[in-house]
């Protein structure tokens, strides 16, 4: 394993119910410090349960997750310490909706990092700043746009300073016209060199932003490679009849 590998995922399986259903079909990958990781596939091709598996928000049924040196799979590992260093934003903002902003932003610095408000806060009002937020601190959820949200949802992950951000299909709950706004947030942390892995249906970014792209179906990555190699010139004719359908 090359020093510079911070995720590597060895035949990673996960199986629903008593087995018969089976998400994932002995995934192996390595995720490099600073390298943005785009997956892409059809609707039940495993895409967001790989995802979830890299924190153990889903526990794998066999194989291993080695994050920074640490198999986090072994049952002994203090996995919170770890997640804590992992940012994952959903489909789904998961704010706090009795909260304002700010709240939801200083509350895990201050609980799991022991961070002073004041710091917690400075720190909260810098990120907001750099998504054009700064003037919704003091606002509730509910007085957001979904692009609004999904972009405080971000930015509150990056106030615990992750060493890697996951980002389970970022756009797909928002109206097209806020899409490009998420985007952007996240082409800024890709340029600034934050290991990014992101499960996304949004082609242009991933043509764009990716350092490698991962194509799965049925469990399983069926092909990986640079943007370029998977859009222009995929391998497999299953990557090439999937594009054809979403180019």
């Amino acid at each position: 394993m090359t020093t510079d590998t911070i995720i590597s995922v060895k035949d990673l399986e996960k199986h629903f119910g008593s087995g018969e259903i089976k998400a994932l079909r002995g995934v192996s990958a390595e995720i490099r410090k600073g390298e943005v990781v785009v997956v892409i596939g059809p609707s039940g091709s495993g895409k967001s349960t790989f995802l979830r598996c890299l924190n153990l928000l889903e526990t794998p049924t066999a194989g291993t997750v080695t994050f920074e040196g640490v198999d986090i799979t072994d049952p002994k590992v203090n996995l919170n310490l770890h997640r804590q260093k992992m940012g994952m934003v959903f489909q789904h903002f998961n704010l706090f909706p009795h909260m304002t902003v700010l709240k939801n932003m200083t509350l895990a610095p201050v609980k799991l990092l022991k961070k002073s408000k004041a710091e917690a806060e400075a720190k909260a009002m810098e990120l907001l700043k750099r998504v054009n937020l700064a003037d919704r601190a003091g606002a509730y959820p509910s007085q957001l746009s979904g692009g609004q949200k999904q972009r405080i949802a971000i930015v509150r992950a990056l106030c615990m300073e992750p060493e890697v951000m996951l980002f389970d299909e970022p756009t797909s709950a928002l109206d097209p016209e806020m899409v490009g706004e998420v985007l952007d947030v996240m082409k800024q942390l890709a340029q600034a060199g934050m290991t990014m892995v992101v499960v996304t249906h949004e082609m242009g970014f991933a043509r764009e932003v990716a350092d490698r792209v991962l194509f799965m179906d049925e469990g399983q990555i069926v092909e990986e490679g640079t943007p370029e190699e998977i859009f222009s010139h995929p391998a497999q004719q299953r990557t090439r009849d999937f594009l054809n359908k979403v180019l």
